[in-house]
């Protein structure tokens, strides 16, 4: 999965003409806003490519019509009320809410009071790459998401602000911002409904041998440096994502991910004992292979190799 550095756009105006413009121009479709009285509409995008996260509020009341996005948008309510009409229904959210905009080949309308909403668009290629799967996923709850999921949803998305975008050097780091988000798409995948693979086929039985294991750890040693997924590994294995599943469970009793993660563990160790401590820091060489947080990093560095990442930097 190819993802950005991290692109930040601001916008403030009191114009809702160039209010309609900025909109549309930003989610890619027709907008029909009606506001009456005096006017404001503030907009910061982060834009990490294959996720945008937005956080916009506005002074007025607003009635948008909006056309099929092509992109999977989850709202979160977090001062403003909204009604949403679609599919012949209708539904309202209130602070706290957090929901789909629209299925995402269905128009819809939407009626925003007055106050802040925050909203992230998902590329629907990175949702069936996270899913597992080549097929397209569907998205169709309307409603708002439950309590439980909510939360999740929104713990999951103030750790891809807090731990990563927060934290420059780790942000700068394609693998660091790959993990993050697609742990963002399993949660959209969670909350609201995405189909995912069935039942492991007949084929895939037959093809979770060791030759799919060994073609797989070939790609892993060779790509480790990369932001790579499961469906990288598994077409690059020439099986269903499903199959080299079964095929480590298999022979490994292990994940595909959780053996990347190993060979990731032992490239940081052998960059800790290359490394001049004057000039790089664990955190650095943590970050670089796709480890955000300091103390689990050193916690299962220390259980693999013996002895804490600053022992081996400073030897």
């Amino acid at each position: 999965m190819s993802t950005q550095e991290p692109v930040i756009h601001r916008f403030d105006s009191r114009d809702p003409e160039l209010a309609h413009d900025y909109l549309a121009a930003s989610y890619g479709t027709r907008l029909r806003i009606e506001a009456g009285g005096p006017y404001r509409l503030r907009h910061h995008r982060v834009d990490l490519g294959a996720v945008r996260l937005d956080d916009t509020a506005h002074s007025g009341d607003l009635r948008i019509d909006v056309e099929p996005l092509g992109t999977l948008v989850v709202c979160e309510t977090v001062s403003a009320r909204v009604s949403r009409s679609c599919a012949g229904a209708e539904h309202r959210f209130t602070p706290g809410d957090t929901f789909l905009a629209a299925p995402p080949e269905r128009a819809h309308s939407v009626r925003w009071q007055v106050g802040a909403v925050a909203v992230c668009v998902l590329d629907l290629g990175l949702l069936a790459r996270a899913a597992g799967t080549a097929t397209p996923l569907r998205f169709d709850v309307l409603t708002a998401a439950p309590p439980h999921l909510a939360r999740h949803w929104r713990t999951t998305v103030a750790y891809l602000r807090e731990a990563v975008l927060a934290n420059p050097e780790a942000a700068g780091q394609p693998l660091v911002r790959g993990a993050a988000i697609r742990m963002v798409a399993a949660a959209a995948t969670t909350a609201f409904g995405g189909a995912v693979p069935g039942d492991v086929t007949a084929e895939d039985g037959r093809d979770a041998g060791a030759a799919t294991v060994r073609r797989a750890i070939a790609f892993m040693e060779e790509h480790a440096h990369e932001d790579i997924g499961a469906t990288d590994i598994a077409a690059a294995a020439r099986v269903s994502p499903r199959a080299v599943q079964l095929a480590f469970r298999t022979h490994l009793d292990i994940t595909p991910m959780a053996h990347l993660r190993g060979i990731r563990l032992y490239r940081a160790h052998q960059d800790l004992l290359r490394a001049d401590p004057e000039r790089e820091t664990v955190a650095r060489i943590a970050h670089r292979w796709g480890f955000v947080s300091h103390s689990r990093f050193t916690a299962r560095y220390q259980a693999t190799f013996g002895v804490p990442p600053s022992r081996t930097l400073h030897t």
